[in-house]
């Protein structure tokens, strides 16, 4: 099968880029598979293992989409799809594109997602771990992690804080924002048992993932996915955030604690050990890698070019009368 994967953004990724490594991931593993595979993508990208096309600024996409291709897999809204000759999908990353019917062929990216259009049709994220250094489960752990943008307001570094500063002697590292924030309303740190590690990557984070107790991810919004999810537990890190979006999913009683109540959540803190170290590897390992994702989108493929819609009606969900946070106590 020859795939052409569009998306709006550079790969690899610089630094960080959650989309851009899973469709980095994904068409890896479907050209492993003895697939063809394309990538359609912003000016600065190159891939060893497939062919890289630049989007070109100054005409429709649907009008990029050469001939030579079986199916076409969007990473984004694309005005007039509907026009393209060639069978496509879309997956959909994030939480916009609200008040719109959206096109039949759509895919989010957990199961929450989906229900929140009122669909059923979802492929979990996953990452090829053998890109990861491989975890040393028996090491020494000190700490408490905070992993995400943390400027970002549903993010909610401010409640990952408050629940370090709210246990007796624990520590919190935060990767992916400073001590000082003006970007959404001020935040300055003042306590010493937390670090600001700013936007890190490859082996500096693996160590900063593999040193932890813990992930806090006490998020205010519906989250999509979450990669700093199956990235901790890759590490050996139970997850203790808020039940909202995709956390009820992916995290489970085996492998972390779910509350919106910041007590609640200091005292599954504070008996972190109980859950195992091997068992949070273990679920991220054999569930959320790219190998099961991309079999996972071929099943999809296959269903579109056969002629059969992924969902049985438009995606839609309206938006909220008010835009406010998610409740956090």
């Amino acid at each position: 099968m020859k795939v052409l994967i569009v998306y709006n953004g550079i790969i690899p990724t610089p630094l960080y880029g959650g989309t851009s490594r899973v469709i980095w991931y994904l068409g890896n593993e479907l050209v492993k598979m003895g697939h063809s595979v394309s990538y359609l993508v912003n000016r600065g990208s190159s891939c060893p293992f497939a062919d890289v096309k630049t989007i070109d600024t100054t005409r429709p996409i649907v009008d990029q989409i050469g001939d030579d291709v079986d199916l076409v897999h969007f990473n984004m809204l694309v005005p007039d799809v509907e026009k393209l000759k060639q069978p496509y999908v879309i997956t959909m990353h994030g939480n916009g594109s609200k008040d719109v019917k959206l096109p039949l062929n759509m895919i989010f990216v957990s199961k929450n997602h989906a229900h929140r259009y009122a669909s059923e049709s979802y492929v979990n994220n996953g990452l090829d771990w053998d890109d990861y250094r491989k975890p040393d489960l028996s090491k020494s752990r000190s700490y408490f992690h905070f992993l995400g943008k943390a400027a970002w307001k549903v993010k909610n570094v401010k409640g990952a804080i408050n629940i370090i500063k709210s246990t007796k002697s624990e520590q919190l590292k935060v990767l992916g924002g400073t001590r000082l924030n003006f970007k959404m309303g001020f935040r300055f740190t003042t306590s010493r048992r937390v670090s600001f590690h700013g936007m890190v990557g490859g082996e500096e984070k693996y160590e900063l993932l593999n040193g932890s107790k813990g992930l806090i991810f006490p998020v205010r919004w519906h989250e999509p996915f979450g990669l700093a999810i199956t990235e901790s537990l890759y590490y050996g890190c139970p997850v203790f955030g808020t039940p909202y979006g995709a956390l009820p999913d992916l995290v489970s009683n085996e492998v972390g604690f779910l509350s919106n109540k910041q007590d609640e959540l200091v005292e599954a803190i504070n008996n972190a050990d109980q859950f195992s170290v091997k068992a949070c590897h273990e679920l991220a390992l054999e569930k959320y890698n790219s190998k099961t994702m991309a079999l996972s989108y071929l099943e999809k493929y296959e269903q579109v070019l056969n002629g059969t819609s992924l969902n049985d009606k438009a995606p839609y969900q309206e938006s909220a009368p008010v835009k406010t946070l998610l409740n956090w106590e």
